[in-house]
């Protein structure tokens, strides 16, 4: 028969979150029959106060215990919910932080294996190997700029005092050139006299007597005695 039919599948069995939601569906349904109760035990408070004491006071209060004996039996109910879902979540957080250990775990498991796989391809002896190359390629190179960096012509011999001296000498060299100045660009020489305002002296007659008259020589000139017939 069971062939034929077929087995009655099994159910899988509720998760903690389908616990979860089921028991705070439960719990809104208390919640919202103990505001109902609570709005008509209000309406039976305004009524006892407003009826005189005796047989009718006496029943509303009767009518008002009654509910209140309801309230508390829902708020009791209530709290065994509240319970379980704080349960239910306690179990939930622990399922959740296993679960999560596990992923961490494989992943941890997965990383190392590789990181092994790796590390076989690596070794230190290749690294060190690959290192003093590098070092001598380095060496090699800064010799190459080294020579091709190199003046020709230039003796290997040059004392660096000689040159030193070299230059002392055409520095003292270029000072003195600098300190020559041409004599058209030097400044005319003041003329004290005419800066004092000093009067010229006076030639006297006797002066002019003992100025004789020069030839064309240069030689004092011969005076010509005057003729007379």
């Amino acid at each position: 028969m069971k062939k034929i039919f077929g087995a009655k599948k099994k159910e899988p069995p509720p998760s903690i979150q389908d616990a979860t939601d089921r028991i705070n569906k439960r719990g809104e349904s208390v919640d919202d029959k103990i505001k109902r109760l609570d709005t008509e035990l209000a309406r039976y408070k305004e009524q006892i106060k407003k009826t005189r004491p005796g047989p009718a006071q006496e029943a509303v209060k009767a009518r008002a215990m009654r509910v209140l004996k309801q309230k508390r039996m829902y708020e009791g109910q209530r709290d065994m919910l509240y319970n379980q879902t704080f349960n239910l979540d306690q179990v939930s957080f622990a399922t959740e932080g296993i679960k999560d250990a596990q992923q961490t775990m494989t992943a941890l498991k997965s990383a190392n294996k590789e990181l092994k796989g790796m590390m076989k391809t690596v070794r230190i002896d290749d690294i060190d190997s690959m290192q003093d190359e590098m070092m001598d390629l380095m060496d090699v190179s800064s010799e190459i700029q080294e020579t091709l960096g190199r003046s020709y012509n230039v003796p290997d011999d040059i004392d660096e005092d000689d040159l030193m001296g070299e230059l002392d000498a055409l520095e003292d060299d270029m000072g003195t050139e600098a300190d020559a100045v041409p004599s058209y660009l030097q400044p005319d020489k003041p003329d004290l006299d005419a800066e004092l305002h000093l009067p010229t002296a006076p030639i006297g007659q006797a002066n002019q007597h003992n100025l004789q008259a020069e030839d064309e020589l240069g030689f004092p000139a011969v005076p010509t005695a005057s003729l007379r017939g």
